[in-house]
Order: structure tokens, then sequence, then C-alpha cells
């Protein structure tokens, strides 16, 4: 049994991010429970002047401890601007400063919905290069990149429907799942 926090980079309710999320359960092996980060809307700005006048904010502490618990860490987000949405990188920069920082040596993997062609590559090139700063360990393959997410998505009705990219998403998470147990617990 492993459990996988899910860090969903849109902050948007319905997002085509957010419905992935929705589906994992029902595309995850038998033995992954799946656990869906607090939210980190509420994060201040990173500033080293909060830091040093009052310490971390109670929210990223707590976020932080959600990651240490977790057997792994699965990312599903939106590319902005051919990057990491701000929000998120805003909440990776604060938990990284962390003593004990709480990504080193946890096993994560990433999926992308984008309108783009490419489908948040640019996005988790960003992130790969963040998550190697913050010595965590990345899972590579399958990569799940959701291309023009606008025809695989019932927004309405709040459900992906490609088979294909379903598929890739349960075997990435099949994968993972192993990788998790190959690289036992993070120390």
């Amino acid at each position: 049994m492993s459990e996988v926090l899910v860090i969903c980079g849109s902050l948007r309710k319905n997002s085509f991010n957010r419905i992935v999320v929705r589906t994992l359960p029902e595309l995850a092996p038998a033995g992954m429970k799946l656990k869906d980060a607090k939210p980190f809307d509420t994060f201040p700005f990173f500033n080293a002047d909060i830091q040093a006048a009052g310490g971390f904010p109670a929210e990223v502490q707590a976020f932080a401890e959600d990651i240490r618990a977790a057997d792994g860490v699965l990312f599903v987000s939106p590319e902005y601007n051919f990057s990491i949405p701000g929000a998120l990188k805003n909440a990776i920069d604060w938990v990284s400063r962390l003593p004990n920082q709480p990504f080193r040596g946890k096993p994560v993997a990433i999926q992308s919905a984008s309108t783009s062609p490419v489908g948040g590559a640019r996005m988790q090139y960003h992130l790969r290069q963040t998550m190697v700063f913050v010595e965590a360990v990345v899972f590579t393959k399958p990569e799940i990149f959701i291309a023009h997410a606008q025809t695989k998505f019932d927004e309405q009705a709040g459900t992906f429907n490609d088979e294909t990219g379903r598929g890739l998403i349960k075997k990435q998470l099949e994968g993972f799942a192993k990788f998790i147990e190959r690289l036992g617990p993070c120390e």
C-alpha cells in the first residue's frame, strides 16, 4: 500500500487538470491511496523577510507535513506562460526552505493537461528542473502530456473522456507504484 499526495497546479475548481485529479482514483492500481494536497492559494508570496520575522506560516508547514507523510507525490498541473503556475512555484519555494526539506528523496511523478499542442511539456521540464534542485526522485516514463485538452474533456460533466489518455495514466500510476516500492521509504 502506498499513499500518494496529489498536488494540482491549477486553482480553478473545474480546470482540465482538476478533472484529471478527480479521475485518478478509478485509474490507480490496487494498493495505491491518493490524497489531495491541502490548498496553497493562501500562502503569502515567498519572502525571506517573512520567514526571518515569524518563521514559516502554519499552512506552509501543514503542506510540508503532507509531503513528508506521503510515499510519493504526483503533480497534475497546467502550463502558464511556458512554465510552472505561479502559485504552485510559490508553494514549492516555501517548503523547499524548511529544515528537513520535504521533497528530498521523495518519488515524484508529473502529469499535465493543456489546450496547447504540446500538452504542458514546458511546465513539466521546468518542474523537473526544480525537483532536481530539491533532490526529489522523478519518475520518467510514461510521460503524461494531455494536448488539445479542450477536445478530450467534457467540462460541463467534469469528465476526462480520452481512452488513450486514460490508459496512459493508468500505466503511469502502475509504474509509479512500482517505482515507489523499489525506492523504499524516504529518509
